[in-house]
This record gives structure tokens, C-alpha cells and sequence, in this order.
């Protein structure tokens, strides 16, 4: 029996009802076997940014398992030109779920599965679902796949020929390639497959052209937007960090965002002379935010999207993480640097339902982070030092 790991008591129960009902569908599936060399694969990461990104290296390691075979990667609209640029992937196809879509916009879960038979016809091979979410897998049973994988902790296990337990004490990158190679009989070499962005050639001009303004400074990126409040460090405090590294170390401050974040950026930015500060929150395209992340000297942000995207580019992150789960979502090159204080109840990891006594304000786990730590990491990060 697969071991949910869904934190809310009265979900986590609906969801073993539900699998309790589709056990008959697995007794079926017992006599289904897995292609030998599928020709044809379909693959979800319908969830943001950040984590289609932490997906990135276990889409280069099915491509480097299954290097003939055609990749479909089915996103929501937000990642469209990220899925694009993922080497390895033939097509990308957009699908908007509604409980991951900000606004509620979106397809429900049925409308979702009735969504999944129009794949049907595609007769693909193999499916993957990196969501550990019974919505998605139940997607996945409607597309008519020979043999379909994913995670079991979410619910609907019952409804995949292959259900793996989600290891929650593990990075989110090292589940997603765990679920490739059980899902292609592959491990070894591919598993390693280095992850990049191809990004077109109009979108590194354009960031050359944006950071030329800057040549011979240090650039550093700040991402001031956590997009959660209570993932979010004082906006005080990076205005302050922004002031000090243009006066004490004569350094240019890139601004990230969306449109969204226009009062966060607009607090620091308001400190910052104009020669030494540039403002991408205004709508720029995410990969030319990709090209100008790839030539910065350093991008300091919390737990977002953004970090994983610097990570993915190669540009060493100063992250400061509260919350969150390090071991599952913290950046890992040997020149990133994480900043946290240890609680007794930190990482409590609760970011969609966060406890009753950190709403309304800075966690205390992020509210302990004071700007000299900040400061000391960015330092160390500048001076090549490795974490």
C-alpha cells in the first residue's frame, strides 16, 4: 500500500478512499508489460516554474536514455517558452490546471482526465507524471498510454502500471530522475545528463544589449518577490542589501520579477541611483531573463523560481530559505550559498498551509536572517569560495 504524504488529515483520508476504490483498476494493469524500447513518450509538469525546472535534469536523463525517442512535454501556459528550450523535448503542449494556476483559472480535475483522451490518438508508448498528485495520475489513466509512471504518494496509484513512493527526505531533482530510470530500466551515466537551456540567439542579444550599460562592474541579480508571504524576507532588508554592495562594492543591482512584484521592486529600487540599477519585473520575456541571469555575477533571492532558473544557467545563488525544505529544494553547485537559522520548528516545509501563529508577518525563521549573514554569503559567493 502506497504511503501518502499528503500533510492536510482530512485530504490525506479522501485520497486513501479514492485509491482504496481504484485498487480493481491495478489488479487489471498486473498483466500489462513496459515497452522494450518506447518510441514515443509523453511527459507532465503541469506546477510553476521552479518546478519544471527541477525537472530539467531528469528530462536530460530520459533523453540520454532514450535518445531516438520523441519527448512531449505537457506544461502549464506560464512555462511554455521554458519547456521549449529544455533540450531532448520534441513538442511542448500547454494544459492549464486549475488549482495550479494563480487566479483558479484553469481545467478542473475531470476536465483535466477528458483533456487526457484527446492524447489518445498519439498511441504513445510510455507517459510520466512528475506531479505526485492523484488529479494528474488520474489524467494519465485516461490518455490511453501502453504503460504509464509516476508517483504513488499523491493518490492514484492504483491507477499506474508503475507507482513509486515520493522520498520526501529527498531533493525534488533526485525523485524526478529516480522515476526515470525506473521507468526507462535505465540508471548509470544518463542519470548525471548535464541540464541546459537553449537559449535562442534574439534573447542572448537583447541581454548583452540590456547589460552593456554595465560593463566592468560586478553584477548581481536580486530577487526581492518570494511570491508567497511566508516565504518572504523583509523587503527592507534587500533594499538594504542592494544599497550597500553599489556603495561598498561598486556593484550593478539587476531587479527580477513580474508585474505582480511592482511595489516589492519599486521599495528597493527607489534607493538604488539609476546608472547602477536595471528593472526586468516589468514583463521581460522569461528567457531573455534566462540570457541575462546566465551573465550576471551572482542572483540573491529566496526560495523561487527565479533561483532555480539562475542555478540551471550556471550562476552562483546566495538563497535565503526559511521554511522550505533545503534537502529538497536548495540549489546545489559547488558555488551556491544557503543562508537559514536552525529552529526547533524550521524547516516546518508548510508553504501552501502555513501554521496559524507565522500568517500575518515574517516567519521568525526568516525574520532571524539578519543582512550581515546575507552580506558574508554574497561576499564568500563573489570571492569563489565554495559553500
Amino acid at each position: 500500500m502506497a504511503r501518502l504524504t499528503i500533510t492536510d488529515r482530512r485530504e490525506r483520508a479522501l485520497v486513501a478512499v479514492a485509491d482504496a476504490a481504484m485498487r480493481p483498476a491495478a489488479v487489471r494493469r498486473r498483466y500489462r508489460r513496459p515497452p522494450a524500447a518506447p518510441a514515443r513518450i509523453l511527459c507532465l509538469r503541469l506546477e510553476r516554474i521552479g518546478d519544471l525546472l527541477l525537472t530539467a535534469p531528469a528530462l536530460a536523463a530520459l533523453h540520454a536514455a532514450l535518445p531516438d525517442a520523441t519527448i512531449d512535454l505537457v506544461v502549464g501556459s506560464w512555462n511554455r517558452d521554458l519547456a521549449g528550450a529544455m533540450p531532448g523535448v520534441t513538442a511542448v503542449e500547454t494544459v492549464d490546471a486549475a488549482w495550479l494556476s494563480r487566479g483558479g483559472n484553469g481545467l478542473g480535475p475531470l476536465g483535466l482526465a477528458m483533456h487526457a483522451t484527446r492524447w489518445r490518438r498519439r498511441k504513445y508508448d510510455l507517459a510520466i507524471n512528475f506531479e505526485p498528485d492523484i488529479r494528474s495520475n488520474l489524467a494519465m489513466a485516461m490518455a490511453g498510454v501502453r504503460w504509464t509512471a509516476g508517483f504513488a504518494s499523491g493518490g492514484g496509484g492504483p491507477l499506474l502500471d508503475l507507482a513509486l513512493d515520493y522520498d520526501v527526505g529527498a531533493h525534488v531533482a533526485d525523485n524526478a530522475i529516480a522515476l526515470v530510470e525506473a521507468a526507462t530500466s535505465h540508471s548509470g551515466p544518463h542519470a548525471s545528463a548535464t541540464p541546459a537551456l537553449s537559449i535562442p540567439a534574439a534573447n542572448r542579444a537583447e541581454a548583452e544589449r540590456l547589460l552593456s550599460r554595465f560593463a566592468g562592474m560586478t553584477t548581481i541579480g536580486l530577487q526581492v518577490s518570494a511570491g508567497r508571504a511566508i516565504k518572504q524576507w523583509p523587503e527592507e532588508r534587500f533594499r538594504t542589501i542592494a544599497e550597500r554592495l553599489v556603495r561598498d562594492r561598486g556593484a550593478a543591482i539587476v531587479l527580477a520579477g513580474s508585474p505582480a512584484d511592482r511595489a516589492q521592486v519599486d521599495a528597493v529600487l527607489s534607493a538604488l541611483p539609476p546608472e547602477r540599477a536595471m528593472d526586468l519585473s516589468g514583463g521581460t520575456p522569461l528567457l531573455t531573463v534566462a540570457a541575462v541571469l546566465e551573465r550576471l555575477d551572482l542572483f540573491v533571492t529566496g526560495d523561487t523560481g527565479p533561483m532555480h532558473l539562475a542555478h540551471l544557467v550556471g550562476t552562483p545563488v546566495v538563497a535565503i530559505f526559511g521554511p522550505s525544505e533545503p534537502r529538497r529544494y536548495a540549489p546545489r553547485g559547488s558555488r551556491d550559498h544557503l543562508v537559514r537559522i536552525d529552529l526547533p520548528c524550521s524547516p516546518c516545509n508548510r508553504i501552501r498551509r502555513p501554521p496559524g501563529r507565522c500568517t500575518g508577518h515574517t516567519p521568525d525563521c526568516l525574520a532571524g536572517i539578519d543582512t550581515a549573514r546575507v552580506l558574508a554569503a554574497i561576499d564568500e559567493a563573489l570571492r569563489g569560495g565554495a559553500r
